[in-house]
């Protein structure tokens, strides 16, 4: 398969994960020089671990890695994620043949998600930077979720660099791409020449193999909204330490229009909703009265401002939690931008059954997956002298755990949970 996700990879297959039932992409990395191999193997295996525990709705995931080192070469095998629906080149090929011009709002929604996953990579201790960001490395999905192509090592792209890129993607590059150290200011200006080619649908190359600055300059000059046209510019600056950050992006007035109190509210509604029934935003709708004030503000010594039911659309109401629900106004944008701490591997470490016969238990792994669904029951005995509690969770990866224990009359809460905690049974 052709999922164009990263520069020198040798051969991409679409394969079968035949545990889950999903198809996967098979990646191969070919070196052909062992001692090449051999000089950057550790930094290939600690940052393969570090993509391995990134997890983001807009990027594409990275399930598993392994080396396959025979005498003369040595190849990296990874597994990634399967995006059906194609590259942002091809959706944008599609739109230009039925002359139809990009929408706004999809531009917005679009520009947002990249801007969510960069604003993640580079916040993580150490920065990821992508480092191949162009419209053949941006996946979109049939619902509109958009995903990047794994990032990929520094180390790797390096050897790779020589027998790069084709010519048709060297103006995604800023003109320091490849002189130094890649800093994260390289994906901001790959991020803006992505935005300007969605907003005009094609740069022009004129026949040539290489899209020349005049017709960068050109798509620029033909954008009619002063704020995208500045937006656009501010990430395309020349100077990378003049580019603004992925974060603040997010925050331009040109794409910050959901009110974050609502996000907030549609998250939190979209994470509770096994515990409504089905079509309760239906049925709330119906029971209401469209007069009826929803807001208001009030005003010392002049009328106020009031806002009624009637006055709101709820058809995008339901639209809206579509959209959260199927990722594509992920929280994190909102958080203080701070070092994301990936979490460690979760696969929990078999015990010694010598250890577990020690009086006093050592304390086990920590659990970091959090509990999805949760039901707890507490029933008396038979003979009514002692209460039950059985337990069943569910984790974020779909496992489920039960545990029943017979309460004791010292028993407390805090203390149970404390317990659990201790034993790995439940995220702290």
């Amino acid at each position: 398969v052709n999922q164009g996700n990263m520069p020198g990879i040798q051969s991409t297959f679409l394969a079968m994960d035949t545990e889950e039932g999903v198809e996967v992409v098979w990646n191969e990395l070919l070196f052909t020089d062992k001692k090449a191999f051999k000089a950057h193997e550790e930094k290939i295996k600690t940052m393969f671990e570090q993509l391995v525990l990134v997890d983001h709705p807009n990027i594409v995931k990275l399930h598993k890695y392994w080396l396959d080192v025979k005498d003369l070469k040595a190849r990296v095998i990874f597994i990634t994620e399967y995006v059906s629906s194609g590259s942002l080149k091809q959706f944008l090929k599609k739109t230009k043949k039925n002359h139809k011009a990009m929408n706004a709002r999809a531009w917005k929604r679009w520009c947002t998600q990249i801007l969510s996953a960069l604003s993640f990579l580079h916040s993580c201790e150490p920065p990821i930077i992508h480092g191949n960001l162009t419209s053949d490395t941006i996946f979109i999905q049939h619902n509109g979720l958009i995903k990047i192509g794994s990032a990929l090592p520094d180390d790797l792209r390096s050897p790779i660099r020589i027998e790069r890129e084709e010519l048709r993607n060297l103006h995604f590059f800023p003109p320091e791409y490849g002189q130094k150290a890649d800093g994260t200011a390289v994906d901001i200006f790959s991020f803006g020449m992505c935005a300007l080619e969605m907003a005009v649908l094609e740069i022009q190359t004129n026949g040539d193999t290489r899209v020349s600055e005049e017709a960068i300059a050109r798509a620029r000059h033909s954008l009619d909204d002063p704020n995208m046209r500045e937006f656009i510019l501010s990430c395309l600056t020349l100077n990378p330490d003049k580019r603004p950050t992925a974060h603040n992006l997010l925050f331009h007035r040109v794409l910050f229009e959901v009110h974050s109190l609502k996000l907030l509210a549609a998250h939190c509604f979209i994470n509770h909703q096994y515990l409504m029934p089905e079509n309760v935003v239906e049925e709330k709708i119906k029971e209401l009265d469209l007069n009826m004030v929803m807001a208001e503000i009030r005003r010392e010594g002049r009328p106020g401002a009031q806002w009624r039911y009637s006055e709101v659309s709820f058809l995008e109401l339901d639209k809206f939690l579509e959209d959260v629900r199927n990722g594509i106004y992920p929280l994190m944008n909102f958080a203080v931008s701070r070092p994301h701490a990936l979490p460690r591997a979760l696969s929990q470490p078999q015990e010694d059954p010598q250890k577990a016969k020690t009086p006093t238990p050592e304390p086990f792994d920590v659990e970091t997956r959090k509990v999805v669904q949760m039901q707890c029951n507490m029933e008396l005995n038979e003979d009514k002298s002692q209460w039950h509690l059985t337990l069943l969770l569910i984790l974020e990866d779909k496992l489920h755990r039960q545990l029943s224990y017979d309460l004791l009359p010292t028993d407390n809460s805090k203390d149970l949970a404390t317990e659990l905690v201790h034993y790995g049974f439940i995220h702290e």
